[in-house]
């Protein structure tokens, strides 16, 4: 056969171009979903949080660089045009030897002190300030418009600023306030605006709390339901919350309902057979006791086992109310239920808090058909519960054949029986499926590994 062309199979397959964009955006999505809360509310909080954040940000940016940088920029500019213009008539009118009528003048009608330092110097250039609009913009415009060397200083006094500049005899020193040639009271507008937007941000997170509440309420109630456990319930908050509340409610009576009638047929056709093997017995234990009645006699006895266990499987133990129950005393008699069934028990071992929130017969039924099935197939078992977490773990090891790792689910299964070492000799096949139903109506599960001892560890998982 031959070899397929390149052509061709590069024609077939996605353009890499086009399907490489789309893969890195799934790939930083991902990622991004994977750093973002999974929790409701705190989602909810972003939603509300990012875009304040972003309008406040582009405001706030667009009020320091149009306005606040704008008006400061003019009145240093309206400073710098003051003390060019003393410093052209102190160069201009040299008959003011004292400069007497010129630092009259820039007092009273420029709002400025102005002193002549005679053969003085500049100082040397101090550091310049991080963040000042004021140094930035005064610096531009002393240099545009003085073009001398000159010297600054608007952070050594706060409500002042000094402006030193180069003349040929020495140094003209100009004192002026700082709201003179800075926008001083811009950066309330700031403070309003940050004050406000917590305020907001308060309020919405305090509403956002309370209409979250009821849909953890409903999640919580959901979940005990799921559990067996009877939760009182009333729907509360929004209007969409409350018609899934109301859901909620109507499909919880819904399935009560399905399965009180299911219950009560059940509790019916029971009792019609059992009168119809009791029948049976009657019959059986008037006629002469023969090989063949006795065959018959057991039959009769087999098939009344069967039928417990076939409604025990089709009725469930969902009518029984969920409590606190000591899981030390209930496997403590489960060591007991095991002992007279023949088996050795090794060791009865349990860590962490001994109450847990089950359904008690139903969890012991559950144990209980677990450990007759390490009976029937081992000689020594072994009983362990511990806590971890918010989950209680019973263990149950045997010494038997154990289970191939690719046919324990299968075993789980109705009527499901093995044709290995560890095929079941008696019973309805029901035991395991029983025992699964009880656990995952309890919000748990069954599973099955290999054991310490030899044979199959069964563990039973449910929430404490």
């Amino acid at each position: 056969m031959n070899a397929p062309d390149p052509a061709l199979a590069r024609a077939l397959r996605k353009d890499p171009p086009r399907s490489g964009p789309r893969r890195l955006w799934k790939r930083v999505s991902r990622a991004i979903g994977d750093v973002l809360p999974k929790g409701l509310y705190a989602r909810s909080l972003i939603i509300i949080i990012a875009p304040v954040v972003l309008l406040q940000s582009v405001i706030a940016y667009t009020f320091m660089e149009r306005h606040w940088q704008l008006v400061t920029k003019r009145l240093s500019a309206a400073v710098t045009a003051d003390v060019a213009a003393l410093i052209d008539i102190y160069e201009s009118y040299p008959q003011d030897r004292d400069s007497e009528t010129l630092s009259r003048i820039a007092g009273e009608r420029l709002n400025l002190d102005l002193d002549i330092l005679k053969g003085a110097k500049l100082p040397p250039p101090g550091p310049r300030p991080f963040f000042s609009i004021l140094d930035e913009a005064l610096s531009d415009e002393i240099k545009r418009q003085i073009r001398r060397p000159f010297w600054i200083d608007t952070v050594g006094r706060s409500n002042l600023i000094e402006i030193r500049v180069a003349i040929p005899d020495g140094v003209m020193r100009i004192t002026a306030r700082r709201s003179q040639a800075y926008a001083s009271n811009s950066h309330i507008f700031l403070v309003w605006m940050i004050g406000s937007s917590l305020v907001l941000l308060g309020v919405a997170i305090l509403f956002l709390r309370n209409q979250i509440k009821p849909i953890l309420r409903l999640a919580a109630v959901a979940e005990g339901f799921g559990k067996g456990r009877e939760i009182e319930f009333r729907p509360r908050g929004a209007r969409e919350v409350r018609q899934a509340g109301h859901a909620f409610i109507e499909m919880k009576r819904r399935i009560e309902r399905a399965m009180e009638q299911r219950t009560t047929m059940l509790n019916g056709v029971s009792h019609d057979l059992r009168t119809i093997l009791t029948r049976f017995r009657l019959s059986l234990a008037l006629i002469e006791q023969t090989e063949e009645i006795e065959d018959l006699s057991r039959d009769v006895d087999e098939m009344s086992r069967m039928l417990e266990g076939y409604l025990a499987f089709a009725r469930g133990d969902s009518a029984e109310p969920a409590t606190p129950t000591d899981m030390r005393a209930l496997l403590e008699d489960l060591r007991t239920d095991v002992e007279r069934l023949g088996a050795h028990v090794s060791a009865v071992d349990l860590a962490g808090a001994p109450e847990v929130t089950v359904r008690p017969g139903a969890f012991r039924r559950c144990l209980f058909n677990l450990a007759a099935n390490a009976v029937r197939y081992g000689e020594t078992v072994a009983i362990s519960g511990r806590l971890e977490a918010r989950t209680f773990l019973v263990s149950i090891d045997d010494d038997g054949p154990g289970i191939p790792a690719e046919s324990r689910e299968d075993v789980f299964k109705p009527f499901v029986r093995l044709d290995d070492a560890r095929q079941d000799a008696g019973g309805s096949g029901l035991g395991l499926s029983i025992a699964r139903d009880i656990a995952r109506a309890h919000g748990g599960d069954i599973t099955l590994h290999d054991s310490p001892l030899g044979g199959l560890r069964a563990t039973v998982r449910v929430p404490a």
